[in-house]
């Protein structure tokens, strides 16, 4: 495969990741009034569940090292506090404001393959980076529809977690490791570090709200296994 199309699919799995993110965020507003741990379970619970089937299927194991097991669990860490704060800012926020915060990501990605991937920022990608952070400062100011600074500063975080994660998949990318695995490893670390905080305080569900969150599970799902492998 040439540079020019891989580029290509790299941009297709973007766009595709950003579509079913967004629905995503939907369903996890939909999903009502519930904590965003518990949210965040379910929705990495069906995602260990899509990786865990293609793994099966695939059948071939995963040869680990220190060195990509620190990345692995680096990735999780990271993306685990992107998945809270982003559906903290969901559930208190404006959802266009939410999903602008959310989008710092790619541009935090940036500056993170600067930092450990040493690749060169181009003038129009430093432009484009300072760009989205302003706009970022733009909604974290008070808008005076009853906004709070808060919400949005941990929605900004949230992308900027989301960011480091991304630029995380690209090494383990470059170091071999496979897109299932890396969406499995991720998905049961955030289940088992949720895990704690849900059974000390679960909040009764109805079955709309666990329907709601099984599809906002789903969405997910598509939005990790596409975003992984652009990254990769």
């Amino acid at each position: 495969m040439t540079i020019q199309n891989q580029k290509t699919k790299g941009v297709l799995c973007i766009v595709t990741s950003a579509f079913f993110f967004a629905v995503m965020n939907v369903f996890i507003r939909l999903a009502g009034d519930l904590p965003s741990i518990q949210k965040s379970f379910f929705r990495n619970l069906v995602a260990v569940c899509f990786a865990a089937a293609i793994l099966l299927r695939e059948g071939k194991r995963e040869p680990l090292d220190r060195e990509k097991l620190f990345w692995l669990v680096l990735r999780s860490a990271f993306g685990t506090a992107g998945i809270l704060c982003n559906y903290y800012a969901v559930d208190h926020l404006v959802m266009a404001d939410a999903a602008m915060l959310g989008k710092i990501s790619p541009f935090a990605a940036i500056l993170f393959s600067w930092l450990l991937l040493k690749e060169r920022i181009t003038p129009l990608q430093g432009l484009a980076v300072g760009a989205a952070f302003c706009g970022c400062l733009l909604i974290v100011k008070p808008t005076g529809m009853g906004m709070e600074a808060f919400p949005a500063v941990i929605g900004f975080l949230g992308g900027v977690a989301a960011g480091a994660a991304y630029t995380i998949v690209r090494i383990l990318g470059l170091k071999g490791v496979r897109g299932p695995f890396i969406i499995f490893f991720f998905s049961a670390f955030s289940c088992l570090a949720t895990l704690p905080a849900i059974l000390l305080d679960y909040h009764p569900m109805t079955l709309v709200q666990v329907g709601t969150l099984l599809l906002a599970g789903t969405s997910a799902a598509f939005a990790q296994f596409a975003v992984t492998a652009a990254y990769r």
